[in-house]
């Protein structure tokens, strides 16, 4: 089979959560250049309206799909009714996510639960819906998680302080190594991607504080951009990965590493 076919994704079916913008859309773009039939999920309507148009301009059809993550009642219509328009689920993109920062000893216990319930008991809860009721018999999956390399390991000394995000961020790693254990036999693999800093929405008050230090401590001199995640998800979710599974890998300039 050619490299092209095995990165092919037409016919594919693929939900993104937190679709609408930041690194979620560029996902998004990624998997519909590719010819993904795409689902995308966000909270607010008005933001994945904006995100449709922005994927139609390049011909791409997504089905918006209004979802609160971290509502665990919200998710199963969600699935519901991708599964009604679509069918199946080949690939999941467990995109949504939150950050909050605080130190250690003040850090609010509302704000810990948010993350707990947004950023590893909703991907576990949507992987959870997607499995059972579509790769599982269907005997075929692609699952991408967005780590963080905030989960790989702490923050250096007078950076971030962002101990709730690190310790979801470092579960949803392991979640991945484990749930790859445990669904390989099904024909489904698990992996997950490592962002460092991408200019967004959640990182936009940390990179006007601290862009020029976390720039020089990066490798490559740069912040990621719209198009640094695109190859190795269209990767992940492709067929040339199918050897692949319980991996996580950072894209980050180096950054983890220096």
């Amino acid at each position: 089979m050619s490299v092209k076919k095995l990165l092919d994704l037409t016919g594919k079916i693929a939900l993104v959560t937190g679709g609408s913008r930041g690194l979620g859309l560029q996902i998004a773009e990624a998997l519909g250049e590719m010819g993904a039939k795409l689902a995308i999920s966000a909270r607010k309507s008005d933001e994945l309206e904006q995100a449709r148009e922005v994927l139609a301009r390049q011909s791409i059809e997504a089905f918006p799909l209004v979802c609160d993550i971290s509502r665990p009642e919200a998710i199963e219509p969600m699935v519901s009714k991708l599964l009604e328009r679509y069918g199946k689920v080949d690939v999941l993109v467990n995109n949504a996510g939150a950050t909050w920062g605080a130190p250690a000893e003040d850090h609010p216990l509302e704000a810990w639960q948010k993350l707990v319930n947004l950023n590893l008991t909703g991907t576990f809860l949507v992987t959870q819906a997607v499995g059972k009721r579509s790769m599982i018999p269907n005997r075929y999956g692609r699952i991408i998680n967005v780590a963080s390399i905030a989960g790989l390991r702490g923050n250096p000394v007078d950076m971030l302080e962002t101990l709730g995000y690190n310790t979801t961020k470092g579960g949803l790693v392991n979640f991945t190594r484990a749930l790859a254990a445990e669904w390989g036999e099904h024909g489904i693999t698990v992996n997950a991607i490592a962002p460092g800093f991408f200019p967004s929405k959640m990182t936009q008050a940390s990179l006007e504080r601290l862009g020029e230090k976390i720039v020089a401590r990066t490798p490559l001199r740069r912040l990621g951009d719209g198009e640094d995640l695109k190859g190795l998800v269209v990767l992940l979710a492709s067929d040339a990965s199918r050897h692949i599974t319980g991996q996580v890998i950072a894209v980050d300039g180096g950054t983890s590493v220096a």
